[in-house]
């Protein structure tokens, strides 16, 4: 009897052709679409009930059943919920890693199970690989997709619960597949930005959520250069929005975020030199090590501050309570708030933990 495997369908090329392929291997395939949002965007469209309309013509189109089952409450409690505490603090959460863990790999699993799934699959780019009693997370072969760094927070039993079909195959193969089998989203564009809020105005959306004073935008000798609408809504690094290109007395170059003093409500910027910027380590809490903790307490790997950056050389200390980093190179912009992700030189991601505190 063959098994059942469970597909997260968002909708998307991805999840469509991981159907696809399971479905050739001789798996049974289900569908299940998650809601996990429950709002429309700026031009009022529920972009669920497209995404959806797509899963379902997708699931037709290969001879699955499917079904669409609502997370709403519990994305809201176990994602959201902490989305807004961090960006009240001043830092700049990353809710797609959470989601993971806590949504896709948490009640999505248990909802799987109840339909009699064996394994849960999605379409990430990434691969999960078996070693001696161990589960372990590797980059997928398409390295410019490999998204095992939204991933870094799984347990042995998600990854052991888990396939991914896309392990080993280029994004531009799974628009061939899909284009060969007549999918209806085989041209569909990727899904970008934050999860729940797709490519709307970021500040528009977050001002729904959190109510911030205006309060002054000072250069790094506290001379008042502008005004900003919230230092919440800003993020280290910014150039963008921040209204104070134009200034007569400036040196003409871009202004850009430093850093924010939330207790004071001040957002602190500035001009041309990016040095202030640059960070030479790294304090990370809530680390969760794949496929265990290492023996030894100080060594060597690269890492990651930020999806889509290259590996970075760097030291690892574990400590009590943290796991201090330092960085080969001086590093631009790392957040408190996102997370810093280990790989080794055979491309395993060692795990990932939220960055604290930023030493320069």
């Amino acid at each position: 009897m063959s098994k059942t495997i469970v597909v997260g369908m968002s909708g998307g090329v991805d999840s469509a052709v991981s159907a696809l392929l399971l479905k050739q291997q001789g798996y049974n395939v289900i569908g299940l679409f998650m809601d996990n949002w429950e709002e429309k965007d700026d031009n009022s469209v529920c972009t669920a009930v497209e995404d959806f309309e797509d899963v379902r013509r997708v699931c037709d189109s290969i001879g699955i059943p499917y079904y669409s089952v609502n997370f709403a409450k519990e994305y809201w409690d176990r994602v959201f919920k902490h989305f807004l505490q961090e960006y009240k603090r001043g830092r700049t959460p990353n809710p797609d890693v959470l989601c993971n863990r806590e949504i896709k790999f948490g009640p999505f699993l248990e909802y799987a199970r109840m339909l009699g799934a064996d394994f849960i699959a999605t379409g990430h780019y990434c691969k999960v690989e078996k070693i001696g009693d161990y589960y372990c997370l590797k980059k997928s072969k398409d390295k410019s997709k490999d998204q095992s760094y939204f991933l870094n927070q799984l347990s042995q039993e998600q990854l052991s619960s888990v396939i991914f079909p896309l392990a080993d195959i280029e994004k531009t193969e799974v628009r061939k597949i899909a284009l060969e089998h007549n999918l209806v989203n085989a041209k569909k564009k990727d899904s970008t930005g934050v999860c729940f809020i797709g490519e709307r105005n970021f500040k528009k959306f977050l001002k729904q959520y959190i109510l911030a004073q205006t309060g002054d935008i000072v250069d790094m000798k506290g001379n008042i250069v502008g005004t900003h609408d919230g230092v919440l809504y800003y993020t280290l690094g910014q150039r963008k929005g921040l209204g104070i290109g134009g200034k007569s007395d400036g040196s003409g170059e871009r202004w850009f975020v430093v850093d924010k003093d939330v207790k004071n409500n001040r957002l602190i910027v500035t001009q041309g030199e990016e040095d202030v910027l640059f960070s030479k380590a790294l304090d990370a809490v809530e680390f969760n090590w794949i496929p265990h903790k290492p023996d030894s307490k100080v060594f060597e790997c690269h890492a990651k501050f930020r999806y889509r950056q290259p590996d970075q050389k760097v030291k690892v200390t574990i400590c009590d309570n943290k796991v201090h980093i330092d960085f080969d190179k001086k590093q631009r912009a790392v957040t408190p708030g996102q997370y810093v992700v280990l790989y080794d030189e055979n491309e395993y991601c060692l795990g990932g933990g939220v960055i604290d505190q930023i030493y320069f």
